[in-house]
């Protein structure tokens, strides 16, 4: 009569060891890695410098797309409608911790898992070496003496540039048309063909470029001057009331479907944190103008929780045309 019921547990014990084998061998295939911006950018160049690290670690391929548009709003979207099983993660930007606050979206990052808060970069306003303008005060002058005549690239509403431009117009103003492109790698390339004027970019995606006298160096969005870029001013030089915004910047991270089992996102978090602490990742941020911040878990969503409280509310308080609804209705607590 013990039979029926023994022959049941070691069933069910069968069944447990392989499922339990089953977890234990992901990931079994290629994992899908989508990058919210556009080829050339500071998300991409972020993504592609830290996945081969990854893939050694997690003995797989890691197959990188990018799906740029909607100030990263298409890359966020694809992911979050696909099978929470593992195999598709986001590489993105800030940009989703400002969606509900500028009407494109009803997510941010509170409705995926942060598998890893991968570093923080700066962000320098940058333009054409023949620029007339040596620093952003003479450009700051001109613009005020003819508004509306400058053009400024931009990355749409909540992207890095409009950001930037709110803060500005919250301590003085800047009445400039601006150019819309799919992320800083076309608008860097507008940049050096001249057919803009300026752009707040991450100095991630443009360091180099500066540094070889391809772009020039306007502004570092920093109160002190960076050893990196001496002879490039910080913003306070200009308007010294941005202070009380700083210090502020960009951010990269991985993310991964929010009802993904526990094994596989411990299993994501634990390969990231070690690929982002390599000698030669970690060097790779040094010299892109980035910092690590290498944060998962707690540490994680703190972060992205601070970071939307300080960039909502001061553009909040800019009275910035791109935002739609108040960080209070939002539920977006003061910093």
């Amino acid at each position: 009569m013990f039979k029926p019921l023994l022959s049941g547990v070691a069933i069910a014990i069968g069944t447990l060891a392989m499922a339990g084998s089953a977890m234990a061998e992901y990931p079994e295939r290629n994992i899908q890695g989508t990058i919210q911006w556009g080829a050339g950018g500071a998300t991409d160049n972020v993504a592609r410098s830290l996945t081969p690290h990854v893939e050694e670690v997690l003995d797989t391929t890691i197959v990188l797309t990018n799906r740029a548009g909607g100030t990263g709003v298409i890359g966020m979207n694809h992911v979050m409608r696909q099978r929470a099983d593992g195999y598709n993660l986001l590489y993105g930007a800030e940009n989703p911790q400002l969606y509900p606050l500028m009407g494109l979206a009803d997510f941010t990052y509170d409705d995926m898992h942060p598998v890893n808060i991968i570093g923080q970069g700066l962000v320098v306003i940058a333009a054409h070496p023949d620029s007339p303008f040596d620093n952003f005060s003479e450009l700051l002058e001109h613009a005020n003496e003819n508004p509306g005549e400058l053009r400024m690239g931009g990355t749409g509403a909540g992207g890095l540039p409009s950001t930037i431009h709110a803060m500005i117009n919250a301590v003085g103003e800047l009445d400039v048309r601006t150019v819309t492109f799919g992320g800083d790698g076309p608008g860097v390339t507008a940049l050096l063909g001249e057919h803009i004027d300026f752009m707040p970019l991450s100095l991630s995606a443009v360091a180099e470029q500066i540094r070889g006298g391809r772009l020039k160096g306007l502004a570092v969005i920093t109160s002190e001057e960076l050893e990196s870029l001496p002879d490039v001013p910080p913003i306070t030089e200009a308007l010294p009331d941005i202070e009380s915004f700083l210090p502020w910047g960009p951010f990269w991270g991985v993310f991964v479907h929010e009802d993904t089992p526990d094994d596989i996102k411990a299993t994501l978090e634990a390969a990231y944190s070690e690929a982002v602490d390599s000698d030669e990742f970690r060097e790779f941020l040094d010299n892109f103008g980035g910092a690590p911040l290498n944060l998962s878990g707690e540490e994680a969503q703190q972060y992205l929780d601070n970071w939307q409280s300080v960039t909502a509310w001061a553009m909040h308080d800019a009275e910035a045309e791109t935002v739609k609804v108040s960080p209070e209705e939002l539920g977006i607590p003061r910093p």
